[in-house]
């Protein structure tokens, strides 16, 4: 059995995760989504929350699994017998950020193999910074998250 592990902050989940999801999980037996600590980020949903957000958005997909971890990924990754990260690139400032991250995951543990898979282009505009900004100033963003969040982010 082959298992991926796609770890972020998802704060919150947006449109282009959730496509990242949905291919990861037709590459891998199992996916787990993992809910981490960004310490750079001040967050809007509760981890819990954030955790009951994705698992909602992800229900039509068997094989994926969503949790919390407050550690290194790479220790959560053989924790749960994984050996490979997913990583989702938007542009090529991505790139440059998540090469650097795969770097030092790699120097942390060579047998773990980053992937990435990049968004779908109608979503590569997306953010979670962005889509908060845009929230604060009461825009619409219905079609840029998963029902699920659009109803969470209307409760804020």
């Amino acid at each position: 059995m082959t298992i991926a592990v796609y770890p972020g902050s998802f704060d919150p989940l947006t449109m282009g995760h959730l496509n990242i999801i949905e291919r990861a999980s037709q590459l891998f037996d199992q996916l787990i989504v993992t809910v981490g600590i960004n310490t750079s980020k001040k967050a809007l949903f509760t981890t819990e929350e954030r955790v009951d957000l994705i698992k909602k958005s992800v229900a039509h997909l068997p094989n994926v699994v969503v949790q919390a971890e407050g550690g290194l990924t790479v220790q959560f990754v053989k924790q749960v017998g994984a050996n490979v990260i997913i990583r989702g690139l938007r542009d090529a400032k991505d790139l440059e950020y998540e090469a650097n991250i795969a770097n030092m995951n790699r120097y942390l543990d060579d047998s773990i193999e980053t992937v990435f898979l990049v968004t779908a282009p109608k979503y590569a505009f997306i953010s979670s910074t962005l889509l908060k900004e845009v929230l604060h100033f009461k825009g619409d963003i219905s079609q840029l998250v998963p029902p699920a969040v659009a109803d969470a982010l209307n409760q804020k």
